[in-house]
């Protein structure tokens, strides 16, 4: 039984230091007040990493060309010196490509570039034999292989909606991504060498380093219209990058970049219109339309604004087996701002707190003791770790106190005591019952002898 009661003891003392683990933040989904064309939309703040837009963000739908930000994450990461790495452009490659209807960088059959030059024949005009010709290079002549590596490095980076059967983005059933993984793999690659700059470049002079037309070269302008202002349709002067995407069964699709006044975002769209009920080609490219207004509304809109600080109390809980001290106050584990509209005070965050109602001392400095979930407009914004605000040290005056009361008012104590009650009431009985029966047993043989 003493056992029992140890275990007991120990059980009470871990539940009242339990720590309590933060959940992962949502994004938030604000209203806007214009029509969106796309099927699929993420809008991200690079900032805080936080979505201020989202639509159907998880939907699995072909990335077409979009593909191509895995294909040079795989080739960065497989080949060390882009600028000094020569490949030759095979003529299994083109082949392969022939008949496709594919959008080509126009390298030939012979020429020798550097990977660097083909990651911009596949990035700026988004030429499929360029994506094609790397992915043989860097899967040692196994296009499969390096696809391979593509999907293990999308798991890697926590997709959970994408598969992709080739390099560079044809029509296949089972290739697709998301709009929530385009932003995982995208955000990725933008701190790889060469990357940005690249995806950022209006046009691109090539010029193969060997071959049959070593040294002649031509020029390749970018298919992100965004970035062209002499298509006011569509240039946003704040844009960069990053690819354009665009199949029958995929639609037109973008992914790109802005900043302005210190903010950055990524804006990811999929599936705009290519092709009416007629099956007549669509010019109207409504990604590049939705991805430039989403731009003007978060950079018109929003603001980073301070919600909580690390020396802001948010609650009390009550202090047990401390010393003169009955209340222990909780802060932030650490500062938390978010994105808000310009109008709004951070006094309309609301904060709920999740904490036990007491916990015991000691206590140390920044222990984790509850969580708070911040929202706004009814919208989840993040959870964040609620933790004490100072060290108490236990007062084992008080801790041999409260144990010796919690035995005392704990359930097993109350049926041990019933028990050993009915177990004297009953030894009270059978002694009475037997200190009877020897006095009439005296009496007997005292009666016999007589």
């Amino acid at each position: 039984m003493k056992k029992r009661f140890i275990a007991l003891f120990s059980a009470v003392l871990l539940t009242a230091g339990t720590l309590f683990a933060p959940a992962k933040a949502r994004a938030t989904n604000f209203n806007i007040n214009f029509p969106i064309n796309s099927e699929a939309v993420e809008l991200v703040n690079l900032d805080t990493g936080s979505a201020v837009y989202s639509k159907n963000p998880n939907e699995k739908r072909e990335p077409a060309s979009l593909t191509k930000i895995m294909t040079y994450i795989i080739t960065a990461e497989h080949i060390k010196d882009l600028k000094g790495t020569k490949i030759t452009v095979s003529k299994k490659i083109l082949d392969e490509l022939s008949g496709t209807g594919s959008s080509m960088a126009g390298i030939k059959v012979g020429d020798i570039a550097t990977a660097y030059q083909l990651l911009n024949c596949m990035m700026i005009p988004s030429g499929n034999d360029a994506a094609l010709t790397l992915a043989d290079y860097v899967g040692g002549g196994n296009v499969s292989k390096f696809v391979d590596m593509m999907n293990q490095k999308a798991k890697l980076l926590g997709c959970t909606n994408t598969h992709f059967t080739n390099p560079h983005g044809l029509h296949d059933p089972n290739h697709y991504t998301c709009a929530a993984d385009l932003v995982k793999i995208t955000r990725y690659a933008m701190a790889l060498p060469y990357f940005m700059q690249i995806c950022s470049e209006t046009s691109y002079t090539y010029k193969p380093v060997g071959g049959p037309d070593a040294g002649k070269g031509f020029d390749l302008c970018t298919t992100n219209r965004m970035m062209l202002n002499s298509d006011q349709k569509y240039y946003y002067t704040y844009a960069k990058g990053i690819k354009t995407g665009h199949t029958d069964e995929s639609g037109y699709c973008l992914v790109s970049t802005a900043s302005a006044d210190g903010y950055s975002y990524i804006c990811v769209a999929l599936g705009s219109p290519s092709i009416d009920k007629r099956g007549n080609e669509i010019d109207t490219h409504g990604e590049m339309i939705d991805s430039r207004n989403l731009y003007r509304w978060a950079l018109t809109t929003f603001e980073l604004k301070k919600v909580v600080g690390p020396n802001d109390t948010v609650g009390e809980v009550s202090l047990k087996y401390a010393w003169n001290k009955d209340k222990l106050r909780l802060q932030p584990e650490k500062s938390y701002s978010a994105l808000l509209p310009k109008s709004v005070s951070t006094s309309s965050v609301i904060i709920t707190k999740n904490m036990p109602n007491s916990v015991s001392a000691p206590v140390k400095k920044g222990q984790v003791v509850g969580t708070a979930t911040l929202s706004y407009a009814n919208q989840k914004l993040t959870t964040i770790n609620l933790v004490a605000s100072e060290s108490v040290d236990r007062s084992e005056l008080l801790h041999t106190g409260g144990v010796i009361g919690m035995i005392f008012s704990s359930v097993w104590f109350r049926v041990i005591a019933i028990i050993v009650i009915l177990l004297v009431a009953i030894y009270i009985v059978f002694a009475i019952i037997y200190n009877r029966r020897r006095k009439n047993l005296r009496k007997v043989k005292k009666y016999r002898r007589m």
